[in-house]
C-alpha cells in the first residue's frame, strides 16, 4: 500500500524544479524525473512507498488545489495593500 505526499512547485531553473512539502521543506529535483511539466505553484502528490521513497515519475497534479492556493495568496496580497499606506520608503 502506497500513500502520497503533497508538494507545491516554488521555483524552476533551466533543468530543477524546487518543492516545498507540507512541513515547509524543500527539495530539488531534475525536472526530468517529474512525471509532469512542472510550473511555479502547481501542487503535486507524489506516491510513496513503504520505504518512504517517493516516485516521482508518477507525480499528479492537483490543479483544483493550485487555484484554490492562488486565490487565497492574492486575497492575503490584497488584504496587505489595503492596510500598508505606502510612503515609507524614500528612494
Amino acid at each position: 500500500m502506497s500513500t502520497e505526499q503533497r508538494y507545491t512547485v516554488d521555483r524552476l531553473d533551466a533543468s530543477t524544479a524546487v518543492l516545498i512539502d507540507e512541513n515547509g521543506n524543500t527539495i530539488a529535483i531534475p525536472k526530468n524525473r517529474l512525471g509532469v511539466a512542472p510550473e511555479e505553484g502547481m501542487i503535486l502528490f507524489i506516491p510513496v512507498d513503504r520505504s518512504g521513497t517517493p516516485d516521482w515519475n508518477e507525480a499528479r497534479v492537483d490543479r483544483e488545489g493550485a487555484e484554490e492556493a492562488r486565490k487565497e495568496a492574492r486575497k492575503i496580497l490584497d488584504e496587505l495593500k489595503e492596510r500598508d499606506p505606502g510612503g515609507d520608503v524614500k528612494l
